[in-house]
Formats: C-alpha cells, structure tokens, sequence
C-alpha cells in the first residue's frame, strides 16, 4: 500500500462508519490506480458502497490497494475494458480466490461485476464471476447488497438463487447453454429449472439528476478533474454505436438540480472541470450551461469536454472552449462517404463538417480532432477515397487548423443493429491505404491497431467456450499470434477465430446474449439493420445476415 497516494485525494463524499457487523467488501478496478480512479463508473460505484454503514469497503488496484479484510464476503470488478480481464485473472490469484466460479467453496467470497463490457457481453467471462450486474447502477447496486443481506448466512447456492431473482442481477451458473456441436452455433439457452428467470433484462436508470465526481486528485489520469455528466446516452442512434443502443433512452441532466449545484461541488476543490457524455452538446439547455460558464468568476477554470455533435460546433462554443484551456475539438463523423454515413445512420452533411472546422478555427481553436471507421458494412473503395477528399477539403477551408484524423476498424457490438456483421478482412488493407493517402496531404493520421480490433470482436461476440481460451492466452501475451496459438491448442472444443470475428451471422441465429434483454427488441434491432442494407451495393445485400 502506497498511502501518500490515498492521501492526496479530495472526497466529495463522507464515507459511513461500518456497523460492528458490516459486510466486509472489496471493491477493484482491474489496472493502475491512476486509470482506474478516473474511472467515473467506478468512482461512483464506491461511493455509494462506501456510504453505506452495512458494508466495509476496502479498494483494490493492480498497484495498490487499502487494507484489505481477511475474509472479505463480497469481491467487486468495475469493468469498462475487454483485456482487463488478464488482471481480473491476477487479482483473484493474488488473493488466493480460484478464477472459475465452478470451483469457489462456501469459504471464498462472491465475486461480482459490472461496467459497460460485462453488460453488453457477459459470456467470454462468465465462468469467472459468481454474479453479473447488467446496466446502471443508481438503483441495481443497492438491491444486489440488500439482495445479499437478506442471504448472507445461507449456502452459497441458496444466495446465487436468490440474488438471481432480482431484476439485472445474472448469475451464469444458473443458465445452461447447448450447442449444435463443440465447433458449431449455440443451439439453447436455457435456466437450470423453472425458478430462475428465462431472461435478464439490463437495467435503467431514469432520473435526471446524473453521475458526478465522488474524488478529486492529481494521481488521475486527467490530474485534478471534476467530472460532471451531462447526458446518457445519445440520440443519434449510429447502427455500430454501444454506447447509444446499449445505454437507451437518451437522458438528460437538469441543468439547475444536477449540472449547476455539481459545478458548484467541484469548484470548491479544483478549477478543472470536464463534461462528460457521447453528445454533450445536444443538452437541450447546452447553451444556458454555456452561458453559466463564460461567466467572470469563472475565467480561471479549465474546461474539457467529450467528443461533440459536428453541427452544434459554433464559434461561441470554440472560443469558450479556447478561452478555457481547450486547444482541439474532437467530432465523429465516420466517413467522407454520404453513402456509407446513410448506412450506419450518422445524419451528417459534408457541409457541416466543413462548417465545424471553420468555426473551430474562427473560435480560436488550433486542432480539430475527426473520428472515423474503417470496414464499415457496405463500404467501398470509392468511400475511402471521399473521405480523403473531405479531409483535404477541410485543410483548405480552414487553413492553419491542424486536422487529426482517427480511424479504428469496425468492431460489432451486441444489442446494435451491426451485431450480425462480422470484421471485414480487408478493413486492415483500407487502414494503410487512408495513411498513404493522407500522409501526402499532410493531415495526421492516427489508425487504431487492426489486431486489437479483431481481438475486440472476439471478444464482444463470444459465447461461454472462450474462457478456456482466454486463460490460455494470459500465459502466451496479448498479441493476435497468442490468440491464433490458443485456437489451434483448444481446436475441436470451440468454433475458429473466422466464426467469431469475421463471419456474418445469420439474423436468425441464436447470439450468445440471447438471454441477456438489452432496451430495444431484437425484431426493431432487425429493422434497422434492415434499413442500413438498403444502401448496400447489390453484391454485399445478397451476403447481408438479412438475405
């Protein structure tokens, strides 16, 4: 334990004094300290453990950690990155916990989870967890710990059956899956018998008073940043975008009961403030929070803010942001391409773009930071080269604007209208053709890595079979080649790395996630992916999961 580093923090919250017969309670980031208490997931998770005078919460980090209890019943992971799941691994280890659930006695603790990797594909690792947490935690938290303490001195079946009863809590070993053969598709999903629900559905929450900083210190990643979200969610609803369809609906924070009084929190321990949110610009009263910030006792604060909506970027909202700290601006706009735009549903004209670049610099911004996709279903080579076009566009709009242009491969993520689509093979092809191509025009490119991205999707669309492979692969490195290892060891107990990460699947197909209830259907999801294929080129529908 490191306590200088505990020490330097600033609690926005009073932690309860723990009952004589409180619950002694782990609760873990799986990395460094310094990412995981930037976590504002994770942030908020133990403040309210820590508020509560029935528990006794002790943090754990892969660095450091507070003292931890001898025998600690609850063991929690806050999980909000794929290939953290390695030091989930170690952790439990450490502590002298088995990693499969299957294989934990009445002495060791339940261990449980929650974050946006565990709610939109619990599968790859639900052999490690005794309990899933699917979706917001404002309310689910407290009913899983009040859950628990109505069976804390039963078996531990007794408490798995019972914590199971409660709406978004999943607990995997009660579910059973079949499949069609040992390499083949997933035939059933099934409860263990008639008392556990057929389905859990994740969990929302609805209020609109949203998530703010519960600590402040300079050991974050951001030093010294109050955090405040603004929205959940996003209206736009991009065919790929988790963190729209997964986080559904779009939800706002009240300006004067949440964001305001939140500012006023956070200003009294730092001067660095940064609005979260997948569109925080589209707030209906985006403009009045702007309003309160441009205010004079406010000159000296640091203002950043996410990823914003390309046709809300004004001048006025550049020059604050200028004013404040800010030297770039970042936008996604997925593509050069109108067509493939109209594919995954980003209703955006390239005039737009353009507009937000001129009024980025005529704000007083430096950089403009622009998002796109590789690998997109439906895309072509003459998309490609629309997006460099619109890049050197811009370069000549705005001239002296230093443009960055990100690009990842598209990955598919559950419970989207994508979710069918596998990783186009080709997508890796496209990445170095765009940085030849925007390497001439001397705009920044910055590819996310193509083998990370397959990874991802294995990931994000695998069934229960890969936990044998995911400890494998622990031992051998996290590269492509470790994971290529692992499937030919394992071959003829799980399908091969094509089926998960590069085939389409039909739209008919049981998904791994069948049991899990995302916010919309599976029927609208098929819709929209309906919609999207209408934009296809005649060769791609005939090979689209809806053909």
């Amino acid at each position: 334990m490191t306590p200088s580093i505990f020490d330097a923090e600033h609690l926005l919250f009073t932690p309860a004094t723990a009952d004589a017969d409180a619950i002694p309670v782990i609760y873990a980031f799986p990395n460094e300290y310094t990412v995981g208490i930037t976590s504002l997931g994770y942030q908020i998770v133990w403040a309210t453990l820590a508020t509560r005078g029935d528990l006794q919460v002790s943090r754990l980090f892969t660095d450091l950690h507070e003292p931890l209890p001898g025998e600690p019943e609850l063991l929690g992971f806050s999980v909000s990155w794929e290939l953290d799941y390695v030091n989930i691994l170690g952790l439990l280890e450490s502590l002298d916990i088995p990693i499969r659930a299957s294989s934990r006695q009445e002495s060791y603790p339940l261990i449980f989870g929650g974050g946006p990797v565990l709610t939109a594909n619990p599968e790859p690792f639900a052999d490690f967890f005794d309990v899933i947490l699917l979706g917001d935690g404002e309310n689910l938290l407290g009913e899983f710990v009040d859950g628990y303490q109505q069976v804390r001195k039963a078996g531990r079946l007794q408490q798995l059956r019972h914590l199971a009863t409660i709406p978004g809590v999943y607990v995997p070993s009660l579910y059973e899956v079949t499949y069609h053969s040992p390499e083949g598709a997933i035939a059933s999903i099934h409860p263990i018998d008639s008392d556990i629900p057929e389905t859990v559905a994740k969990q929302t929450y609805r209020g609109n008073v949203l998530s703010t900083s519960s600590v402040v210190t300079e050991k974050a990643a951001w030093p010294d940043i109050f955090m405040v979200e603004v929205v959940r969610s996003c209206p736009e609803m991009c065919r790929f975008c988790l963190a729209s369809y997964l986080t559904l609906p779009f939800r706002t924070a009240s300006l004067e009961h949440s964001l305001i009084p939140a500012i006023e929190r956070g200003l009294q321990v730092t001067r660095r403030i940064g609005l979260l949110g997948a569109s925080v610009t589209q707030h209906p009263e985006f403009n009045q929070l702007l309003d309160y910030l441009n205010q004079p006792q406010f000159e000296d604060v640091r203002l950043s803010i996410a990823s914003v909506r390309t046709n809300t970027v004004t001048p006025e909202l550049a020059q604050t942001l200028a004013s404040r700290g800010t030297k770039s601006l970042t936008i996604a706009i997925e593509s050069g391409s109108e067509r493939v735009r109209k594919i995954v549903n980003k209703k955006l004209e390239n005039q737009e773009i353009t507009q937000a670049a001129v009024n980025a610099k005529a704000g007083g911004l430096t950089g403009l930071k622009l998002y796109g996709m590789s690998g997109v279903p439906g895309e072509e080579m003459e998309d490609l080269e629309a997006t460099v076009q619109l890049l050197q566009s811009l370069k000549k709009s705005a001239p002296g604007l230093r443009l960055t242009f990100g690009c990842s491969t598209f990955v598919p993520k559950a419970h989207t209208p994508f979710q069918w689509f596998g990783v186009n093979p080709q997508a890796e092809k496209r990445l170095k053709k765009l940085q030849k191509e925007l390497g001439k025009s001397g705009i920044e490119f910055r590819p996310e890595s193509y083998n990370w991205s397959v990874i991802q999707a294995l990931i994000s669309r695998g069934d229960r079979r890969l936990s044998s492979l995911l400890e494998l692969v622990r031992h051998y490195g996290e590269t492509l080649g470790s994971y290529r290892r692992a499937f030919k060891e394992l071959r003829g107990t799980l399908p091969d790395l094509d089926f998960y990460v590069h085939e389409n699947w039909e739209s008919t197909q049981i998904l791994p996630w069948n049991h899990i209830l995302g916010p919309l259907p599976v029927t609208t999801l098929q819709k929209h992916l309906a919609e999207a294929t209408s934009y296809f080129p005649t060769a791609e529908k005939i090979m689209s999961p809806v053909s």
